[in-house]
């Protein structure tokens, strides 16, 4: 199959579910305390709705996951959605939608906080419900198992950035926090060789980086837009950034290990450069990857994501 943006020497390999076009419907009912709203949770997965409230756990084969969620708090139950389906084309085209906003939740004398939330997909998992703002990584069950090395990551995308926009920061503990500036989308992928030691903790070298910051509102969409894989050790090239290295320990992504117990993914090395991969990690934001930091507003569409060969 050739696409928009792929030469002819080139393939290109859909991810699962990357067209868009199919979305679950979860209805759940907040705490009463609260309000007691019936809300709207939207999972990428096959077409279908959920009215049961239970953790959502991935479904029909989709790889994808989002940083919509089911939490329960101090017992109290809240929803966050900040990813949506949206039409793109008639009569069925579908896109994801993620945006910047402020997810509040009020209960007198129980709990009062406004939690900032980049909209976000991810391949992987979300743990389900969640109890805590605190560490939100050690919620996601980041990266697939991938042994491929593509050249490219490739997508449809549109960005809207608020003009004068500044970055707020909310994580539902203390004031929240305005600073200059305006925040960036972000797409990566990221291409792991991971190994597990005798007590349960992982370990990954870095096999290829492709990681890419959107600043600017596009006019209209942009197809068959892509992101080289680099592979090895790229702090030399002169297109190298320094977001697109090695992931620090304070921002450890997470998996679950033989175990069964999820721990944190320490990034230890680049890798040589024709090594093969375990994993594979995509993730696109509305957000350049801090946690409950963002500019409210700012909104990006993906559509038709897929890997390069």
């Amino acid at each position: 199959m050739l696409c928009a943006g792929v030469s002819f020497a080139d393939t290109f390999e859909p991810i699962a579910f990357g067209d868009m076009n199919h979305w679950l419907i979860r209805n759940i009912k907040e705490s009463a305390v609260i309000g007691g709203d019936h809300k709207k949770v939207y999972e990428i997965a096959p077409d279908g709705t959920d009215d049961s409230g239970e953790p959502y756990t991935n479904r029909g084969g989709s790889p994808w996951a989002t940083c919509n969620v089911l939490a329960k708090v101090m017992g109290i139950t809240k929803t966050s959605n900040a990813v949506f389906p949206d039409v793109r084309s008639a009569p069925n085209g579908k896109c994801v939608r993620m945006e910047t906003l402020l997810e509040h939740c009020k209960a007198v004398g129980i709990i009062n906080i406004d939690v900032l939330v980049a909209g976000s997909i991810f391949l992987g998992k979300m743990i389900e419900p969640i109890k805590s703002t605190k560490n939100p990584y050690s919620n996601m069950e980041m990266g697939v198992p991938f042994t491929k090395r593509p050249k490219a990551l490739q997508f449809d995308y549109k960005l809207e950035v608020p003009v004068g926009g500044l970055r707020t920061y909310s994580s539902g503990f203390g004031k929240k926090k305005t600073y200059a500036g305006t925040d960036c989308a972000e797409v990566f992928i990221i291409l792991q060789r991971r190994w597990e030691d005798k007590d349960g903790n992982i370990y990954a070298k870095r096999v290829g980086t492709g990681r890419k910051r959107y600043a600017r509102s596009t006019k209209g969409w942009v197809n068959g837009h892509q992101i080289p894989v680099l592979y090895g050790d790229i702090t030399g090239r002169q297109d190298y950034k320094s977001y697109m290295g090695l992931i620090p320990d304070d921002k450890n992504y997470w998996a679950r290990n033989s175990k069964g117990k999820m721990v944190p993914v320490r990034e230890v090395g680049w890798d040589d450069a024709d090594a093969t991969p375990t994993h594979m990690l995509v993730m696109l934001s509305a957000g350049s990857g801090q946690a409950y930091i963002g500019t409210l507003g700012l909104t990006l569409w993906a559509d038709n994501i897929g890997l390069v060969y």
